[in-house]
């Protein structure tokens, strides 16, 4: 196994620090959580998790956690997202790939604009409104 610099070690280790700030919780007020389940991961949950976190990260936005979790019951519809925050209904997205996953940060999580065609659960209209 070759070694690595110590240039190299202290890149890995901010890389792996921003990775875990992304799962604190403490002063964060905007909850993503991913379905994890068998059913998520074969439809491409981990691609939308690491979308997730790069468009979050590149939008530098830090009051964001992303999680995730087992099954919503919504195998149909994976990969799976909640997303909760502040001031808005909490949501699941379904069928959220890479892209949709961009759209629903710059959208719902910057703007408070729901992705109307990826809403799978949320509640009536007179409760958003």
């Amino acid at each position: 196994m070759a070694k690595m610099t110590l240039e190299e070690l202290r890149k890995l280790r901010a890389g792996e620090k921003q990775a875990l700030s992304n799962r604190e919780t403490e002063g964060k007020e905007i909850q993503v959580i991913i379905g994890m389940g068998t059913c998520g991961i074969a439809a491409g949950a981990k691609d939308t998790m690491n979308a997730f976190v790069d468009t979050i990260n590149s939008n530098g936005i830090k009051n964001v956690t992303v999680r995730q979790t087992g099954c919503m019951g919504l195998c149909y519809a994976e990969p799976t997202v909640e997303i909760k925050m502040a001031g808005m209904a909490d949501t699941v997205y379904g069928n959220v790939d890479a892209a949709t996953a961009k759209e629903i940060v710059e959208n719902h999580i910057m703007h408070k604009r729901l992705v109307d065609n990826h809403i799978f659960d949320k509640p009536a209209a007179d409760i958003t409104q």
